[in-house]
C-alpha cells in the first residue's frame, strides 16, 4: 500500500483488499496491482474488482499487473474481474490485458441516509472495465456448492 501511496497519480489510499501482485524489475518493485471486495450483492457471484494498479512508468507494467491479477484471480476461482478508470484514461492497458470497455457510469457519491460515508475523492463518472476468466461463471458457484454439499456430508 506504501507504493500505491507513493506511485498512484490520483487516488494514493486504499483501504484494504482480498490479495495483490507486485511487478518486479531487476530486483526493485517497479509497480503493484491490488484486488478488493466488490459490492456487498456481489459475493458469491464469482466476481473480482482491481481498486488499484500504480506502477513507477515501467513500459507495459500497467498491461502485465492487470493479466497477472487476472490469472491469479482465475485460479483462486473467480470467473470476471472488473475495474474502472477515468473518462480521459485511455484503457490502452485493459486491452492488452483483455478487458472489454462496458461503457461509462452515471458517477456520485456513497453517502445515502441511511448509512452516511465521507464525500468520494472523485465522485465524477468512471468507465467500467470488465474480464470474464470463465466461460460458464456459475461454474464457481457450483463447485463452491459441491464443496459445501461434500463438507456436509462428511460432518
Amino acid at each position: 500500500m506504501a507504493f500505491v501511496a507513493a506511485t498512484h497519480r490520483h487516488l494514493p489510499r486504499v483501504q484494504g483488499g482480498r490479495f495483490a501482485v507486485g511487478l518486479e524489475v531487476d530486483g526493485s518493485l517497479r509497480g503493484v496491482a491490488i484486488a478488493g471486495s466488490g459490492p456487498r450483492l456481489w459475493e458469491g457471484t464469482g466476481r473480482l474488482v482491481i481498486t488499484r494498479v500504480a506502477t513507477d512508468g515501467v513500459r507495459d507494467g500497467c498491461s502485465e499487473l492487470y493479466g497477472a491479477i487476472c490469472r491469479a484471480a482465475k485460479a483462486l476461482g473467480y470467473s470476471e474481474v472488473w475495474t474502472y478508470t477515468l473518462p480521459e484514461e485511455p484503457g490502452t492497458s485493459l486491452r492488452a490485458a483483455g478487458f472489454t470497455d462496458m461503457g461509462q457510469t452515471k458517477g456520485g457519491e456513497y453517502d445515502r441516509p441511511s448509512r452516511r460515508r465521507a464525500p468520494a475523492v472523485r465522485p465524477e463518472p468512471k468507465r467500467r472495465w470488465r474480464r470474464i476468466l470463465r466461460s460458464d461463471p456459475h461454474d464457481v458457484l457450483r463447485s463452491h456448492q459441491q464443496r459445501d454439499e461434500r463438507t456436509a456430508r462428511e460432518e
